[in-house]
């Protein structure tokens, strides 16, 4: 919590008391040496998880650390594997071992694994898995306790049904055995694993809208109203739980879901998967949900999951996730800023001043993503010299708003001068509306590991970057 303080620029007792009333988490699984803790919390800046892993047709476990790294790199607080292919406990050992940030799962994807058909799953495999991934150092794991039998009818006027992986499994699983949802049932050993571990509960949204014409229905409420009876139980346990949300709610209902699931869930931390607002743009989703989620955290939501490119395409490649958190911290840095965080403009002054100044190479430095801007400027405009020009091939030379301004002010000093102050070294903002982003300490990530016979280094895991 000291650390978290440290990295939020709080005082450590209001972190001590938003996690003792549940408002927020550090899920900082006791196995997870390599951890930089955080924290999750509509007090605190809003935080941006990466979403990774293989299918059984894509990508082996050298690419996913890849992906774990530049999911980093790019600014994210938290990472989900949800790998469903080849190797998932090497993939995982290896994640856990290299991540400065939290790591999450969905254990049921590997309950599937495990049988010959989801309707093979036992309530006691489903305890194996989830016990077995919790001593091997995850931190938080998406459990989707809260889809009932009761609530499958609910789902059948809908235009795309079930559209979350675990929700659909559960429904077959449901259906084919006509019994309670397994997860549901062992609620309270699973508290007990996550409890002994301190694994954090992500309730997960296994009815959320799948389009914008399902979003509001009686499922997702239905499901909502569970939650909020499970984030109870949990913190009976003394578990730490946020609460997943809604993957795709039109402009105007966004705050009202948001504010719904804070009365529900008695303010348990909210983490939105997006939400897209609108279904027309496959291969342009980052975009669709960025605004979805600025939205989502002006209102009050503490973890936007990204999307990237091609979110309903086919799996992301380190480009995707490159661009993925990109859209992402900009929604949460701009939702940080709407809702007036310390400090959090900061930035974005200092960045103004020196785009007003042309100080090309400070603003490359402050820029989110500094190797995009500077590579984008010199397309056009490659030489060192023109690191130092009053101008862009935007405008050029002649038509340069800002040096015309400026040279207005030198000329008759009628015009008062413009101020350049802000010091980004004193600024109370939390580190992550600071730059640079990804600035996560690695000081405990291991140099070497060993996993199943297979030996990784730092530059096995991300190439040469």
């Amino acid at each position: 919590m000291e650390r978290v303080a440290e990295r939020e620029h709080r005082d450590p007792e209001f972190v001590r008391k938003q996690v003792a009333e549940g408002q927020a988490v550090v899920p900082a699984n006791r196995n997870h040496d390599s951890l930089d803790p955080m924290v999750i919390g509509r007090e605190f800046a809003t935080k941006v998880n990466a979403n990774i892993g293989n299918s059984e047709t894509t990508s082996d476990r050298t690419e996913e650390l890849e992906k774990l790294h530049t999911a980093v790199h790019y600014g994210a607080d938290t990472v989900m594997d949800l790998s469903t292919g080849s190797n998932l406990d090497e993939i995982r050992e290896a994640n856990v071992a290299y991540s400065p940030v939290p790591l999450g799962t969905v254990p049921i994807y590997e309950a599937v694994k495990r049988v010959d058909s989801p309707e093979d799953i036992t309530r006691d495999l489903l305890l194996e898995i989830i016990e077995k991934q919790a001593e091997q150092g995850v931190d938080y794991m998406t459990i989707h306790a809260g889809v009932l039998m009761e609530h499958l009818p609910r789902t059948d006027g809908r235009k795309t049904g079930i559209v979350s992986r675990g929700g659909s499994i559960l429904a077959q699983w449901m259906e084919e055995h006509g019994e309670q949802n397994p997860l549901y049932v062992a609620f309270e050993d699973i508290c007990d694993i996550f409890a002994e571990h301190d694994v954090t509960f992500s309730l997960g949204d296994g009815l959320r809208p799948g389009c914008l014409a399902d979003a509001g229905d009686d499922a997702q409420f239905a499901e909502l109203d569970t939650l909020g009876e499970l984030t109870q139980t949990a913190w009976d346990y003394g578990v730490q739980v946020m609460v997943e949300g809604p993957g795709h709610v039109p402009m105007d209902q966004i705050v009202e879901n948001v504010e719904r699931q804070q009365e529900v869930c008695d303010g348990a931390p909210f983490y939105v998967l997006g939400p897209l607002v609108t279904d027309v743009a496959p291969g342009y989703d980052h975009i669709t949900s960025a605004i979805g989620a600025t939205e989502a955290g002006r209102a009050g939501a503490a973890m936007l999951c990204y999307v990237t490119p091609k979110e309903h395409l086919g799996l992301p490649d380190r480009e995707d996730v490159r661009d993925g958190l990109a859209a992402y911290r900009i929604a949460a840095h701009a939702a940080d800023v709407a809702n007036d965080l310390p400090g959090a403009r900061d930035w974005d002054d200092a960045l103004s001043e020196a785009r007003y100044e042309f100080d090309w190479a400070r603003q490359f430095d402050l820029a989110l993503d500094p190797e995009r801007a500077r590579s984008f400027h010199d397309q056009t405009l490659p030489g060192d010299n023109y690191k130092q020009a009053r101008f862009c091939s935007m405008c050029g030379v002649e038509f340069c708003s800002m040096r015309i301004d400026q040279d207005a002010r030198d000329a008759d000093g009628e015009m008062t001068a413009i101020d350049s102050a802000t010091d980004l070294d004193a600024s109370p903002a939390a580190d992550a509306n600071l730059p640079p982003v990804g600035a996560h300490d690695t000081d405990r990530v291991p140099d070497e590991i060993e996993i199943r016979g297979v030996t990784f280094t730092p530059e096995s895991a991300h190439g040469d970057d």
